[in-house]
């Protein structure tokens, strides 16, 4: 890819293994409040209940605390777990505290980050809630890498509007044409980043099968392909 300058990450499921720390927060505070339950299970109906939730808070369907509160409601529901909103709230606010306390990155996450340093300005664009990816940069000793971060919580809209994507590209005074998207999200990341005239990268951990015809890797380190 000739001609890029600005190399913007996204943060969750992309550096920063968002599924295992989570899976090690729920643990701790499930834990803490004695509740007894199948982590597996309930991460199994979690984690795609999450995924829908997240969907109607970056289309403005729903605010911060209904997308918090919700997500484990339901999922109590799923398992028939009886929890009333006094546990439910706890654990929703104890989640966010505790979760960046666990701070794995994908493999290669530093080592693909000390590649492109010396090479491109490296930036960050998150959906994720401003205090709580302010605090997972720092803890796991990456924030020094980017040169800036840009939270939807500041911009008042999320990825894909191409709003937030016109600010942190201003903010550093760089062009579409000379910058890249890199992330997990198909519709938030990838399209989102298209449509505002950038290239992008499909961070698609997963492998899973997908038929938007995007430049995509499987590993971080992989992006030297590319970059």
């Amino acid at each position: 890819m000739e001609g890029i300058k600005d190399v913007f990450f996204d943060l969750d499921h992309t550096l920063w293994d968002f599924d295992k720390n989570s899976a090690l927060t729920f643990d701790k505070i499930f834990r803490m409040y004695n509740v007894a339950i199948d982590l597996e299970d309930f991460l199994n109906h979690y984690e795609a209940i999450n995924l829908d939730y997240w969907k109607l808070y970056r289309e403005e369907k729903i605010d911060k605390e209904s997308l918090r509160y919700n997500r484990l409601d339901d999922t109590f529901k799923k398992i028939s777990f009886q929890a009333d909103s006094t546990l439910i709230n706890k654990l929703s606010e104890d989640y966010i505290t505790y979760l960046s306390s666990f701070n794995h990155l994908f493999s290669d996450a530093l080592d693909i980050l000390s590649y492109l340093q010396p090479k491109y300005q490296l930036h960050i664009i998150t959906n994720g809630f401003q205090e709580a990816q302010e605090s997972k940069l720092r803890n796991s000793k990456i924030h020094h890498f980017f040169k800036s971060v840009t939270h939807s919580e500041e911009v008042g809209v999320k990825k894909p509007n191409p709003i937030i994507f016109n600010h942190a590209l201003k903010k550093v005074n760089a062009s579409p044409k000379t910058s890249v998207m890199i992330g997990d999200n198909i519709e938030a990341d990838i399209q989102g980043a298209i449509d505002f005239g950038m290239e992008a990268i499909h961070f698609n951990y997963l492998k899973t099968s997908i038929k938007h015809p995007v430049k995509q890797i499987n590993n971080l380190n992989e992006l030297k392909l590319f970059l």
